[in-house]
């Protein structure tokens, strides 16, 4: 007989309440789990976890929208990005999450804005702790990238450090530019 653990039953019992309600439940390194009408759930595993670059995109709660879209684009260009709103599970302790993706990142991705720039919060947090973490990468790495998404002012300890990419007014061309620094980089990592 085997046993098991409450924390695997409290995991249980998330999937099922997120498929009850018509959620796709996704647990990073294991994979996704989707309702489905005729058999109540689909598990697809995530393939190869670390064969794509992990990119943890950091933003305020007026940018989601931004967030969101730049997420999906970079999903659909084999990255697998990280935003909160699509990796955070109900009950999970947000900040211990947080800090774990940014640890496990490839790339670091602040999207900043004027809404950003002048709001205090897990915004600022993030960055300061990303720029902890840039402290253990090797110099000759990416890892902290700036992402403008309009005519802000990057702040000065991030910007005497770090060139950053304007996504305006031109989105198309700065996700271009993004994807093919990502790809360079982790290619030369690579080595």
């Amino acid at each position: 007989m085997v046993e098991t653990s409450d924390a695997t039953r409290d995991v249980a019992r998330v999937v099922a309440r997120g498929l009850k309600s018509g959620n796709v439940v996704e647990i990073d390194g294991l994979g996704a789990f989707y309702p489905d009408a005729r058999n109540g759930l689909r598990f697809e595993p995530q393939a190869q976890p670390q064969a794509q670059p992990q990119v943890f995109l950091a933003h305020v709660k007026e940018d989601q929208p931004k967030a969101l879209r730049l997420h999906d684009e970079l999903t659909e260009a084999g990255f697998s990005p990280w935003v909160d709103v699509r990796k955070l599970l109900p009950g999970q302790n947000w900040a211990r999450a947080i800090e774990a993706a940014i640890d496990t990142s490839d790339f670091f991705v602040a999207l900043f804005s004027a809404k950003s720039v002048r709001k205090r919060g897990g915004f600022q947090s993030e960055i300061r702790y990303a720029l902890d973490c840039a402290r253990q990468v090797p110099f000759d790495q990416i890892f902290i990238v700036p992402v403008r998404l309009d005519d802000c002012v990057v702040p000065r300890a991030v910007q005497a450090e770090f060139q950053w990419l304007d996504f305006f007014p031109d989105w198309e061309r700065g996700l271009a530019l993004l994807k093919s620094m990502m790809r360079r980089e982790m290619a030369r990592r690579k080595g």
